[in-house]
C-alpha cells in the first residue's frame, strides 16, 4: 500500500483571524452619542429621585401635559428616522437620487417637532404648566428642553448632509457621513421613546 501524501501546512492554509470590523459612521460621532447616553443617564436619575419623594405628584402629571403633542413629536421622531434607514438602503444600492429624496423627507418630517414643541410651550403655558406649578412640570421642562437641543443638532445635520449631497457629495462607496447621521438620530430617537413613556404615557 503507497503511503499517503505528508500533509503541510502552509501560511495560505492557516486559518486567519477576521480582521476587525470598524464602527458605523464615525468614531467621533459614537463618542458624541456615548455622551449624550451619559447625560441624558445624570437626567434620568435626577427624574428618579424626584419622584421618589414626589410620588403622587408624578402619578398625576401626565393627565396635566398635551399628551396628542407627545404622540405627535414620536410620530415626527419616529417616522424621520425610519426614512433615514431608507436613505441609507438607497444608498447602498446605488440609487443616489432616491437616497436624497429620503433624506429630503426625513428633514420635513423631523422639523414637525420643533413646531409641535413650540405649539406644546405654549399650550403649558397657557394652562399655567410654568416652573411654580410643581416638581413634575420642572423636571419635565428640563430634560425635554435637553432633548430638543439634541434634536435641534440632529435636524441641522440632515441640512448639512442634503446640501453637501447637493453639492455631489456620498457615493455608494463613501457616504460614512450619512451612517453617522442616522446613527445620531436613532439615538436621539430613542431618547425621547423614553421621555414619551416617562412623561406622557406611564407617569
Amino acid at each position: 500500500m503507497a503511503n499517503a501524501p505528508a500533509l503541510t501546512m502552509t501560511a495560505d492554509t492557516q486559518p486567519r483571524a477576521a480582521a476587525p470590523r470598524d464602527l458605523p459612521g464615525y468614531r467621533a460621532m459614537w463618542v458624541g452619542i456615548c455622551l449624550e447616553f451619559v447625560e441624558f443617564a445624570v437626567f434620568f436619575v435626577v427624574y428618579f429621585t424626584a419622584r421618589w419623594h414626589h410620588p403622587q405628584e408624578f402619578r398625576d402629571g401626565a393627565h396635566r401635559l398635551w399628551t396628542w403633542g407627545g404622540v405627535g413629536i414620536t410620530v415626527a421622531m419616529v417616522t424621520s428616522g425610519w426614512l433615514l434607514t431608507r436613505m441609507l438602503a438607497a444608498m447602498r444600492d446605488g440609487r443616489r437620487r432616491a437616497a436624497m429624496a429620503c433624506l429630503a423627507l426625513a428633514l420635513l418630517a423631523g422639523l414637525a417637532y420643533p413646531a409641535l414643541k413650540v405649539f406644546e410651550w405654549q399650550w403649558n403655558l397657557a394652562h399655567g404648566l410654568t416652573a411654580g406649578a410643581g416638581i413634575f412640570v420642572v423636571v419635565y421642562w428640563y430634560l425635554t428642553i435637553n432633548h430638543f437641543i439634541h434634536a435641534s443638532w440632529g435636524l441641522m445635520g440632515m441640512a448639512w448632509c442634503l446640501a453637501r449631497f447637493g453639492a455631489g457629495a456620498y457615493g455608494a462607496d463613501e457616504h460614512r457621513g450619512l451612517v453617522a447621521l442616522a446613527t445620531y438620530w436613532h439615538a436621539t430617537d430613542l431618547v425621547w421613546l423614553m421621555l414619551f413613556a416617562l412623561f406622557y404615557a406611564f407617569a
